[in-house]
């Protein structure tokens, strides 16, 4: 997929779909299904970009329930209503796994493998800009469908085990996530494949590729 290269300074993550609008970014699906006994797939699609020094991610999500019980950083954030960025930034073997639920609560991880991997503190994740269309306050499962946004801005300095100054031109992996954990329908849905026999996100095998303007 090619990641498209826009030209704004300092952006609010509240411009980023009037800004992905105008600039004719499309929507990208994440609607995988990997695993048969989890079988539901709500509607997630999402929107990328980047600038001189950050990427610009909008996720848009329709789901049966929604939770937000997490509302501080570096908890949980999976068993909420969550999506997530997992990605190969610095031509290593190190991945990041930036999730974030409902209301814009994140947590980064950085490492090689699955165990063992390092957590950004406070002060880098309180670098991601972000907004959410449900707000910021927590709240337990809502059953019922539900629409809701939520948009990031990522600077380069969010990715703490690395001095990225620049993705122009680079290829790189990654995936995109939609979980769910602890709702009343699990479900774990990624925009590439992961053809794996029990539900991982931590799959660097199966990244696809990012090909950055």
């Amino acid at each position: 997929m090619k990641v498209t290269k826009l030209s704004v300074g300092s952006i609010q993550p509240i411009e980023l779909p009037a800004l992905f609008d105008k600039e004719g970014v499309n929507y990208q699906v994440i609607e995988n299904v990997n695993w048969a006994e989890y079988p539901y797939r709500p509607h997630v699609e999402f929107r990328i970009a980047h600038t001189n020094d950050s990427i610009l991610l909008h996720f848009r999500v329709k789901e049966k329930s929604v939770r937000a019980h997490y509302g501080v950083d570096d908890g949980s954030v999976w068993t909420d209503s969550c999506v997530e960025f997992f990605s190969v930034p610095g031509g290593d073997d190190v991945y990041y796994n930036i999730e974030c639920n409902c209301i814009g609560t994140i947590l980064i991880g950085a490492g090689p493998a699955r165990n063992n991997r390092q957590r950004a503190p406070k002060d880098i994740t309180q670098l991601v800009k972000r907004w959410s269309s449900l707000g910021t306050q927590t709240f337990e499962e809502r059953v019922g469908e539900t629409e809701w946004e939520v948009a990031l801005v990522i600077p380069y300095t969010a990715f703490f085990m690395h001095q990225i100054e620049s993705l122009d031109g680079k290829t790189i992996t990654a995936n995109f996530y939609k979980c769910g954990d602890e709702l009343e329908t699990p479900h774990f849905l990624s925009w590439n494949p992961i053809p794996i026999e029990k539900p991982d996100f931590h799959r660097p095998d199966h990244f696809g590729t990012l090909e950055f303007e």
